[in-house]
């Protein structure tokens, strides 16, 4: 240790760092300093090295450094779904297999062992922060503390009966016991998921606005997702689901309207105004033709953008790499423009993004001092990703979700080489394939 060194918990010395903020730079030969799970410092290595006495140094020489990836719209439990019911429309998809089976198999232990999948492929992929939305979330929540995951979970509300609750009134009363159980933890946000203006009435939407400013949360919330969807609340309503939303006094700053597939200019242009977040889900989209979220026209109108992969039983991964990639292509041909979503927006749109669409943004989303240090380290030399000219667009065109190496969480390392850390590989995947033959008789016979 050198005269005067200041003693920190870690320094990760990579050959480029992508902060993020600001934005589309690079810096290279640049290390990030790390104390009690915060960034006290990113600077030139030589410059770290006289400052600092790590008591652990990682030397990632052939690495990109980034943050870790936000997965701003998930339904990780149906992890246990991948696959189950593929290449069918959106209701009947829904109607004729999802929803059947969960409602057969839906409990604690189908939530806790898809959200540990979930997991295991989240961290493999770069991936530390998910935006949850599904039934059970003392147990979500409970899960993703014991991983040491960071995630906003959803409480849930619906007008019909489930095994969560049965009653209007129970799904409140049950929303405020969870969001009580994890106020203030490190780990755990929570916001309100109402399902979809087509499945809440007026009422509960009302007592989610006035609940969700009390209790300072965000209100996320599937919408527009198809045209379907829109011309059905026109005929019920005579209005648009987001007009609809507007006169119940939801479209606000604490909005994340997820899909958005179906937006005229001055919806657009609404969004921007309030500050609606927008989450974009391209590959769930896609395999379901649920419409194309115009989000070229969104980011040019200065609405916050995010990514997200949906559930697995839509899509049917968590690759957030692959959803980059797609997100930005999709918006070039959407918008008949070959610079449009470039790659530095499309990793500000899978990231710090992602943190200002759950209000998180002051912790999480950007290598910068004073955040937690949510990290994840990208091998670029594989042959796949060489010869390398731009690091952003490298990590966005070219690179592989197997080539992420390690993930820090709060400063704690959850995937070491490309091993994960503190989790029963073995068991997850017994417990994977005891659900599959359950799932799978349960579909057989439906």
């Amino acid at each position: 240790m050198s005269p005067g060194s200041t003693v920190i918990d870690l320094l990760i010395e990579a050959r480029w760092v992508v902060p993020v903020e600001p934005h589309a730079v690079v810096l290279e030969n640049h290390a990030v300093a790390v104390d009690q799970g915060v960034i006290v410092a990113l600077l030139p290595i030589a410059e770290a090295r006289a400052a600092y006495a790590p008591r652990e140094r990682i030397e990632l020489g052939e690495h990109a450094l980034i943050p870790g990836l936000v997965n701003t719209h998930t339904h990780n439990p149906m992890t246990l779904l991948r696959g189950l019911a593929d290449d069918l429309p959106l209701m009947v998809w829904l109607q004729q297999h999802i929803w059947p089976v969960e409602g057969q198999v839906i409990g604690p232990e189908f939530v806790r062992d898809g959200v540990e999948l979930a997991v295991a492929e989240m961290l493999r992929g770069g991936t530390t922060c998910a935006n949850e939305n599904y039934f059970f979330p003392d147990v979500i929540g409970a899960t993703y503390r014991r991983l040491g995951f960071r995630a906003t979970v959803g409480l849930p509300v619906i007008e019909f009966p489930t095994a969560w609750a049965k009653s209007q009134d129970e799904y409140f009363e049950r929303a405020t016991e969870v969001h009580d159980s994890f106020r203030g933890d490190a780990l755990i946000a929570t916001a309100f998921a109402p399902h979809a203006p087509y499945t809440v009435s007026d009422q509960s939407f009302e007592r989610i606005r006035v609940l969700a400013d009390q209790l300072d949360i965000p209100v996320h919330l599937h919408t527009h997702e198809t045209a379907h969807e829109v011309e059905e609340e026109k005929r019920k309503s005579g209005l648009r689901p987001f007009q609809r939303l507007q006169q119940l006094g939801l479209v606000n700053d604490r909005l994340i309207a997820v899909h958005m597939t179906q937006l005229t200019d001055g919806e657009i242009a609404a969004c921007a105004e309030t500050g609606v977040s927008v989450v974009h889900c391209p590959e769930s989209n896609l395999k379901l033709a649920s419409g194309f979220c115009p989000a070229e026209k969104l980011r040019l109108a200065g609405v916050n953008v995010a990514i997200g992969t949906d559930g697995c039983a839509s899509n049917n991964d968590l690759d957030m790499f692959g959803e980059m990639r797609t997100a930005a292509m999709l918006a070039k041909a959407v918008s008949n423009d070959a610079a449009a979503f470039d790659a530095a927006y499309a990793l500000r749109a899978a990231t710090l993004n992602g943190a200002r669409a759950m209000g998180l943004e002051g912790k999480i989303g950007s290598i910068e001092r004073g955040k937690q240090a949510d990290l994840a380290a990208v091998r670029l030399s594989d042959l796949e990703t060489q010869p390398l000219f731009h690091v952003a667009s490298q990590l966005v065109y070219a690179t592989g979700r197997h080539q992420v190496t390690d993930v820090w969480i709060a400063g704690r390392r959850k995937l070491a080489d490309r091993i994960l850390v503190d989790m029963d590989v073995d068991g997850i995947r017994a417990r994977t394939h005891a659900w599959r033959d359950r799932i799978a008789a349960i579909d057989a016979h439906g």
